[in-house]
C-alpha cells in the first residue's frame, strides 16, 4: 500500500455506496471519471495523481466519490495512511481500461472521418524532416493538384512517430525507415549516415573513421514503445562482425539526444543532413566509411491507402520520381 492523502472516510471495500444520495445521483459513468479512476489505481496516491492530472486533490476526490456513486460500489479504500483498490476495484479495473480504450478507438475513426469529409491531411514528421527538400516538394506537388486539400504539420518524436500513424492520430509521416510491418513506404531520398560525437572523444578530431573504430563507444537508446526494428538499424546494432552495441541512456527526441552526446554519456548515428540542421556546442559530424546509408520515405497505413487524403499525397509524391529513376524496393 501506499501513502495517500484522501484520509477521514472508513474503509468500506465492496460495501454498496448509496444510489441517488448526494452527488449527481445515479447514472452512468462519465468517460473522464474512468479515466481518473485509470490514472488513481497506477498511482495509489490522491495527490500525485491530481498533480500529474493538473487538478486539485479536492476535484479528483469529488470525482472519485461520485464515480463509486454512479457505480454502486466502493473501488478504493482510503485510510489515513493508505490508498488500495478494494477487491471491486480490482475486478472491474480491466472493464474500464477497455471502456476507455474503445473510447479512444472511436475517437480517433471519428477524427479520421471528419478529415476526409473536410479534406484535412494531417502529416506527421520526425526530427527535421519537415525541412528536408523531399518534403516540401511533396507538399507543393500535393497543393498544385488538390489546392483544397487544408495540411497540418505534427512534429513527432522517436517514442511515437510511428504510434501516432497506427493510431489513426496523423494520416501520413515523413519519416527514416525501416518500419514494422502493416506500413508502406513510397521512398524519396538517400544520405550517408554519420557519428554523432561528443567533442571531447578523441575520434571527433577524425576526419573519417570505420564502425569497428565506435565498438566501445554506448549508443543513445529510446523507449520501449518505439520500434526495435527501427531502432537496431539507426544503432547499427548487431555491428557487422555480430557483436551487440551497448546502450547508453534513453532519449525520445533530438534535443534529449545531442544533450547526452554533448556531455560524453553516449553516441549516435544520425543522417548527414544533422551536420547543417543540427549544429551544436559539444557535438560533432564524423564520416563513417563503412555505414550504410539512411533513406527517407512517405509512410501510411496500408489499410489507409485509398483514403482519399491519402491517396492523394501519395500520387503527388509518385509525381515526382524521375522517368529515370531506378524503383527502389521500399516503393509503393
Amino acid at each position: 500500500m501506499v501513502a495517500g492523502s484522501d484520509a477521514g472516510r472508513p474503509a468500506e471495500g465492496n460495501a454498496v455506496v448509496g444510489r441517488g444520495s448526494g452527488g449527481s445521483g445515479p447514472g452512468e459513468p462519465t468517460i473522464h471519471q474512468l479515466r481518473l479512476f485509470l490514472a488513481l489505481s497506477e498511482e495509489l496516491h490522491f495527490s500525485r495523481t491530481a498533480k500529474r492530472l493538473f487538478m486539485t486533490q479536492s476535484a479528483l476526490s469529488q470525482q472519485i466519490r461520485d464515480l463509486e456513486k454512479r457505480l454502486g460500489v466502493r473501488l478504493l479504500e482510503r485510510t489515513s495512511r493508505a490508498v488500495e483498490l478494494t477487491p471491486a476495484g480490482q475486478a472491474l479495473l480491466p472493464e474500464v481500461r477497455a471502456s476507455v480504450a474503445a473510447t479512444d478507438r472511436l475517437r480517433r475513426a471519428t477524427d479520421a472521418q471528419l478529415r476526409q469529409l473536410s479534406g484535412e491531411l494531417v502529416v506527421g514528421a520526425i526530427g527535421a524532416e519537415s525541412a528536408m527538400p523531399h518534403t516540401r516538394a511533396v507538399l507543393q506537388a500535393l497543393h498544385a493538384r488538390h489546392p483544397a486539400i487544408t495540411v497540418r504539420i505534427v512534429s513527432l518524436n522517436f517514442a511515437d512517430h510511428v504510434a501516432a500513424l497506427t493510431r489513426d492520430e496523423v494520416d501520413v509521416v515523413f519519416l527514416r525507415p525501416p518500419v514494422p510491418e502493416g506500413i508502406e513506404l513510397h521512398h524519396l531520398a538517400t544520405e550517408p549516415r554519420v557519428a554523432c560525437l561528443s567533442a571531447d572523444d578523441p575520434l571527433a578530431a577524425e576526419e573519417r573513421i570505420t564502425l569497428a573504430q565506435l565498438a566501445d563507444h554506448p549508443v543513445v537508446d529510446v523507449p520501449a514503445r518505439a520500434p526495435r526494428v527501427w531502432w537496431d538499424f539507426w544503432a547499427v546494432d548487431p555491428r557487422p562482425d555480430g557483436t551487440p552495441v551497448r546502450y547508453g541512456p534513453v532519449v525520445t527526441d533530438m534535443e534529449a539526444l545531442l544533450h547526452a552526446v554533448a556531455h560524453g554519456q553516449a553516441m549516435c548515428f544520425l543522417p548527414a543532413a544533422a551536420r547543417h540542421l543540427f549544429p551544436r556546442p559539444g557535438v560533432r559530424y564524423v564520416d563513417v566509411i563503412d555505414l550504410p546509408p539512411s533513406h527517407s520515405a512517405l509512410a501510411w497505413l496500408e489499410k489507409n491507402r485509398t483514403r482519399p487524403t491519402v491517396l492523394a499525397v501519395r500520387r503527388a509524391a509518385r509525381s515526382l520520381r524521375r522517368s529515370d529513376e531506378a524503383e527502389h524496393p521500399w516503393g509503393d
